[in-house]
């Protein structure tokens, strides 16, 4: 199987016990973009079905384009918190987290 397949597997499997909250470690560790953009149309299909998603990823824009919320850490402290489209437009957040 390739990562994208495996990484839909482990939602699947983990949509098997109906949970309340969906908890996601880096789900596009490791992916091809294809696939990164796959497993998050589905999170976001999942979310979008009433299943609260929690998800830490290094991939900060892309998971703010999908967020209801979120939080930016430095050096172990929440320096930013808000809505997902807010911090993605934020420039603080942007010099921060997303190099640009």
């Amino acid at each position: 199987m390739s990562g994208g397949e495996q990484q839909m597997l482990s939602l699947a499997r983990a949509l098997m016990i109906q949970p309340r909250l969906l908890l996601l470690d880096e789900p596009s560790l490791g992916l091809s973009q294809k696939w990164v953009k796959t497993v998050f149309e589905k999170i976001l299909e999942i979310k979008e079905s009433g299943l609260p998603c929690l998800i830490v990823e290094q991939k900060a824009a892309m998971v703010f384009e999908y967020s209801d919320y979120g939080y930016v850490p430095e050096m172990g402290n929440n320096r930013f918190e808000g809505r997902g489209q807010d911090l993605l437009n934020n420039p603080d957040v942007r010099q921060l987290n997303l190099g640009r």
